[in-house]
């Protein structure tokens, strides 16, 4: 979904060859990645920053065509709303002191941006406090084919309105316009076949004990919901099941339902045997490794962790890691990515395939719901501990899983020890956003534009005033 495309309507011919398309590109794929030497090279990480744009006040600014206009920098793209933009991290080794490069780059990107913005800033943080409902018209989708075409392909399939039930908000709304509260860092690696299903199952056993430590989205709609209201809110927004269909299948964002066995082949297979097109966009000329509309489609699939195959220089597989909020800081940014990469490449040391599913699904949701105060399972320990707890004890093998893989020592424990001070002092994002509106007398303003200051300063939000 990175291009616009030509046009937003769609005939149901379209739809009908498109899905033609896409059976046919999957025995393409599975024969691609079952092909000796496939996606062979060093392991590189990259990731992807996606940005609220905010006026003087601390409001949502819709100016992201403008600010694109202004930086001419192929790196930044437009998002699905009009005070969204992503920046697209340039692809870095693993080996070495990958997480001071990130860390760099993410300060250098957002600097500018931030100063791209005409009577105003940007900032990193997984739901923007001040959005309102007015915030969620037509009007306020970037002005792209791509994203209307993706509003109208959901619609065509659900065409009750879209009821998003969060604790004690409930509110309905007829477009996919809620999808731009959200705003995230996501991470991807590069990995071959063969090393993908315990790569990707690691990820996500990783991911709830990281999660519980990232939290940055207390906040939606003058409200204050869960630590990481974000995947809640993400959940509900772009859920294209009506009422019949939601005990046949998962939602188009979703953790999954259980393990990889086989390889990243499933996953594909997956998303095209459970979800229907709704972007049906046909590639005339493109090459058969390209498979584009297979792609396509798998792009319009939002799993938390999901798979990417890139056809550029002979093609490779990723593992897209997405449920990471954007922010506070370059620095927290960059241990996020340590941590969650660290324990990843440490639990795909083993098969996780014998232990429940269901403990990691459980894992995931109550640390977007309780952060460091969440009560998780981990395979080898008996009963449930404290999130706080977990992730302290952790540290070491996520530290011995980078250094297994090149990382230096020097910039594994950097990245590592902000996650360790961020845990012992109890100090997330999310908990800083809601000391800070308490101290501000519930002016969300305020917050913002305090929070906007501390973000650009570069310094991790344990140490924030």
């Amino acid at each position: 979904m990175g291009r616009d495309l030509d046009k937003e309507r769609f005939t149901e011919a379209e739809f009908a060859r498109f899905g033609e398309r896409i059976q046919e590109q999957l025995a393409v794929l599975r024969e691609l990645l079952e092909t000796p030497g496939f996606g062979q090279g060093p392991v590189t990480i990259g990731a992807e920053l996606e940005l609220f744009l905010i006026d003087e006040e601390g409001r949502p600014l819709p100016h992201n065509s403008q600010v694109q206009e202004t930086l001419d920098d192929p790196r930044v793209v437009l998002e699905l709303g009009r005070y969204n933009i992503e920046v697209n991290l340039t692809p870095t080794p693993l080996e070495g002191n990958p997480f001071e490069v990130l860390s760099s780059e993410v300060q250098e990107t957002f600097t500018k941006v931030d100063e791209a913005v005409e009577g105003g800033g940007a900032l990193p943080i997984g739901i923007l406090p001040t959005l309102d409902t007015e915030d969620f018209t037509i009007g306020a989708m970037s002005d792209q084919n791509r994203y209307r075409a993706m509003s109208r392909g959901i619609r065509r399939l659900r065409l009750e309105p879209f009821l998003v039930k969060i604790d004690d908000l409930e509110l309905s709304v007829e477009d996919v316009i809620l999808e731009s509260a959200n705003t995230s860092w996501q991470v991807h690696i590069r990995t071959p076949p063969e090393r993908f299903a315990r790569l990707f199952n690691a990820a996500q056993l990783a991911i709830g004990p990281v999660l519980a430590v990232c939290g940055n989205s207390p906040f939606f709609l003058d409200r204050q919901l869960w630590e990481e209201t974000r995947i809640a809110l993400m959940e509900e927004a772009a859920d294209d099941r009506d009422v019949q269909r939601r005990e046949r299948r998962d939602g188009r964002v979703t953790f999954g339902s259980d393990w990889v066995r086989e390889g990243a082949h499933e996953l594909f297979e997956r998303y095209v045997r459970d979800y229907d097109p709704i972007v049906p966009d046909l590639t005339e000329g493109a090459k058969r490794h390209e498979v584009p509309e297979l792609r396509l489609h798998q792009g319009t699939i939002w799993q938390w962790n999901r798979p990417v195959y890139d056809p550029a220089d002979g093609g490779h597989l990723r593992i897209e890691m997405r449920a990471l909020p954007a922010g506070p800081s370059c620095a927290d940014m960059a241990a996020n990515t340590a941590f969650l990469l660290g324990l990843t490449l440490s639990q795909a040391e083993r098969d996780l395939t014998g232990y429940r599913f269901a403990e990691a699904y459980q894992n995931f949701y109550r640390a977007a719901m309780h952060g460091l105060d969440a009560k998780l399972s981990w395979p080898g320990r008996d009963g449930e501990h404290g999130a706080a707890e977990l992730v302290l004890t952790l540290l070491p093998e996520a530290r011995e899983g980078l250094l297994k893989a090149g990382v230096t020592p020097h910039d594994a424990d950097r990245a590592l020890d902000v996650i360790e001070q961020r845990t012992r002092l109890r100090r997330t994002g999310s908990v800083w956003q809601r000391e800070a509106l308490a101290r501000f007398g519930g002016d969300r303003r305020r917050l913002v534009r305090a929070y906007r200051e501390l973000a650009l300063s570069g310094t991790p939000v344990h140490l924030w005033k």
